[in-house]
């Protein structure tokens, strides 16, 4: 053993004599501390807060007039899909009857005064059509004009159909020569 270890052995009464006062080092502790109470200042009197939320005010006001001038995100995307389906729409039945149009000004057994007056009944058709084509830019998700555009197309495919129809039976009638045995 060392000495001081045998020391502390041999005068181990004196060190369990002095004890600490708990009350005594908590006063000294609190007394150090100051009393007074921090300041807190409410959230929304911040001048940081204020132009804080003004700029979200702003931002969101911004963003509703907008909404409500150029329309909504869930009907902007409706017509966007309306309009593709007019679009598919218009580009089928156009072609198809500028190809019958085609047909008809081709044939070689038409005259020409019939050809004028067929097409100028498909003009007045045409007229119809762009009517009713600015009629759907206004009220775009309206089936009844879509109905009646398809309707004006099926009318126009109907009446070459017809024509060419009647141009044809006319001919087998005048080409049937018969055979007999």
């Amino acid at each position: 053993m060392d000495y001081f270890e045998k020391h502390i052995r041999d005068n181990k009464a004196s060190f369990d004599e002095h004890t600490a006062d708990r009350s005594k080092m908590w006063a000294k502790i609190e007394s150090e501390l100051s009393n007074t109470k921090p300041k807190v200042v409410p959230m929304w009197k911040s001048p940081l807060f204020r132009v804080a939320a003004s700029v979200v005010l702003v931002l969101l006001l911004t963003w509703l007039i907008g909404i409500t001038v150029y329309g909504g995100y869930q009907s902007g995307g409706q017509n966007s899909v309306v309009s593709q389906e007019l679009m598919d729409i218009d580009m089928h039945y156009s072609n198809l009857v500028q190809y019958q149009v085609q047909l008809v000004k081709d044939h070689p057994d038409l005259s020409q005064e019939d050809k004028d007056e067929f097409l100028s009944f498909m003009d007045e058709l045409d007229e119809e059509y762009g009517v009713l084509k600015l009629e759907m830019k206004k009220n775009l998700g309206n089936e009844r004009i879509l109905e009646a555009i398809i309707g004006n197309y099926k009318k126009r495919i109907e009446l070459i159909e017809n024509l060419l129809k009647q141009i044809n039976d006319s001919k087998m009638i005048n080409d049937d020569y018969g055979y007999t045995l």
